[in-house]
């Protein structure tokens, strides 16, 4: 292992081998996990009998991901009949809904089984007793105050729930699910030797677990670093395979990185802008040709994703710029808090918007839209910044204005809510004033940690594919950035919005090639800037061709 990786790992408090590189034989067990045995008796009863078994996902990758472990899981270990359905985002909003419910009726499930959510659908869970059917959550979002009526909830952030790792995201519950539900089973005899291999599955349960943004800590980077590798194999499931494949990127090297901003995307758009069934449909389908044209539709839905969210992101930096909105300040400077709204907006891209403005201003971002076109009710999606807890922020302005969140939930960093149009300037007040004050002046600058400077003799391709490999990389274990003076020698514009820069490094004969991605303003960069940066192989020119990827830029 190279002094650099070394140095890395113990930087975000790994000191071994083991906790640097975790894998799946120090996987954490499922007990302790609440309601783990009534959850894995009604499956293991519904198995026996023959029952349809409905699965539930969300509309985002995690729940895409979460459906189809569930439906493949089912059904190597011996469900004969687990159909499938998941939310139109326009059409029923966020989970399980009385609309929906409604509307898959006619299916008459014996059990429904929800993915990725289903913690805070207390009215949905109603009308699905209500028509005699069994349900059981998993989840991993946090609960409220009072829990819905399911026959079963297994969600590792449940107060009193005793599994050690509370960063599983909807679709690393399911896995764990699994796992119990083989152990009962082989327990009780009811399966052939060991039972099915559940690792099969561990592709889908890296990309679900990667998108969701969930911190990875040992647990989930065991998880993550076995589907990654059974991706590189190419040993992963069709859908998936013809997603890196239209993405353009390579099975042999895939890493975190490239599931968070290639592939899983992709899965995202069809929740966003059209319906998730497609992705899921993608992920549960076994034959490559038709995996890759699915994937190709997907890629198109993304492109369209993509144009959606500029225009609307351009549309709100417009708005932020100007004095119309005295919540920002009459000299035109941000506040602790942003809200934007436009009635034009897609509903399925705010969240995206948010992200993006929370990453420019460092601030806690809430961005609306219409529910639909020309309605008055509103969704919402919030993105937090260190230091603010955003889903307990909406907690809290929901306990000193009841009724004026129609409904909301999510995680610390990244929660969606619904309210209505007529309540969004009542809302906007109290969200900015719970942020003044929650969050003094340090907490809204914004930070970039650094592991320090790069030696000259570590600007080469060995180090930079040993920082590829040494992942996975993501929230709560972040990919390495280093900081430095270095000369710009030369500068191009490409893509028409990124800046493509030739450094000069002291004490290297040879010169650097960096791309800072979304930088060019129209101002050509400064003859010598120090840069935070990542060191990545550039395999678009090969050999042993290295660049760095500028994270921020400043004049030295």
């Amino acid at each position: 292992m190279p002094p650099l990786l070394q140095r890395i790992y113990a930087a975000r408090g790994a000191h071994d081998v083991d906790s640097a590189r975790p894998r799946l034989a120090g996987l954490l067990p499922p007990e302790g996990m609440l309601d783990l045995d009534a959850a894995t008796a009604l499956l293991a009863d519904a198995i026996a009998a023959g029952n349809r078994i409905l699965v539930v996902g969300d509309f985002d990758c995690d729940g895409a991901t979460a459906c189809a472990v569930a439906v493949r899981g089912l059904r190597m270990l011996g469900a004969r009949e687990v159909l499938h359905a998941v939310p139109n985002r326009v059409a029923h909003g966020y989970g399980l809904s009385t609309s929906l419910v409604a509307e898959l009726a006619p299916l008459q499930p014996d059990l429904l089984v929800t993915v990725d959510h289903g913690i805070a659908c207390h009215a949905g869970i109603d009308a699905a007793r209500a028509l005699g059917w069994q349900v059981l959550v998993t989840d991993h979002h946090l609960p409220g105050e009072r829990l819905p009526a399911a026959h079963a909830i297994v969600n590792p952030n449940r107060a009193g729930d005793g599994f050690a790792s509370k960063s599983l995201a909807g679709v690393g519950v399911m896995f764990y699910v699994l796992l119990a539900l083989r152990a009962r089973l082989r327990a009780e005899g009811r399966l052939d030797g060991n039972g099915p291999d559940l690792s099969t599955l561990l592709d889908l349960v890296a990309v679900g677990t990667v998108a969701d943004l969930v911190p990875l800590d040992a647990n989930n980077r065991a998880l993550v670093s076995a589907g990654l590798r059974r991706l590189r194999a190419g040993r992963g499931c069709a859908g998936l395979n013809a997603l890196i494949e239209v993405a353009g990127r390579q099975a042999a090297t895939l890493g975190a990185g490239d599931i968070g901003y290639a592939v899983a995307p992709r899965l995202n758009a069809a929740g966003r802008l059209e319906d998730m069934a497609l992705g899921i449909e993608c992920l549960l389908c076994d034959e490559p040709e038709r995996a890759r044209e699915l994937a190709q539709r997907l890629d198109a839905i993304n492109r369209e994703r993509r144009v959606v969210q500029q225009t609307m992101l351009d549309e709100a930096e417009l708005a932020l710029s100007t004095d119309a909105l005295d919540a920002y300040g009459h000299d035109g400077g941000v506040g602790a808090s942003v809200c934007a709204f436009d009635a034009g907006w897609h509903p399925g891209v705010v969240g995206l918007v948010a992200s993006k403005l929370k990453e420019r201003l460092h601030r806690p971002v809430v961005a609306f839209a219409p529910a639909e076109a020309g309605s008055t009710s509103l969704r919402g999606s919030a993105r937090s910044i260190p230091g603010f807890h955003v889903r307990d922020a909406l907690a809290a302005v929901d306990a000193r204005h009841p009724g004026l969140i129609a409904k909301f939930g999510g995680h610390a960093m990244a929660a969606g809510l619904s309210l209505d149009l007529a309540d969004l300037p009542a809302f906007e007040a109290a969200f900015h004033a719970h942020a003044e004050a929650m969050l003094d002046a340090s907490a809204l600058l914004a930070v970039i940690d650094s592991d320090g400077a790069l030696a000259p003799g570590e600007f080469d391709r060995a180090h930079a594919e040993a920082l590829r490999d040494g992942g996975p990389w993501g929230q709560g274990f972040p990919e390495p950035l280093f900081d430095g003076e270095f000369e710009v020698r030369d500068w191009r514009v490409v893509g028409e919005r990124h800046l493509k820069l030739t450094l000069g490094v002291a004490g290297l004969r040879t010169t650097i090639a960096a791309i800072h991605f979304g930088a060019w303003r129209g101002e050509a960069p400064p003859a010598r800037a120090r840069l935070a940066y990542r060191l990545a192989p550039d395999d678009y020119r090969g050999g042993d061709a290295i660049q760095l990827v500028v994270e921020h830029l400043e004049a030295c």
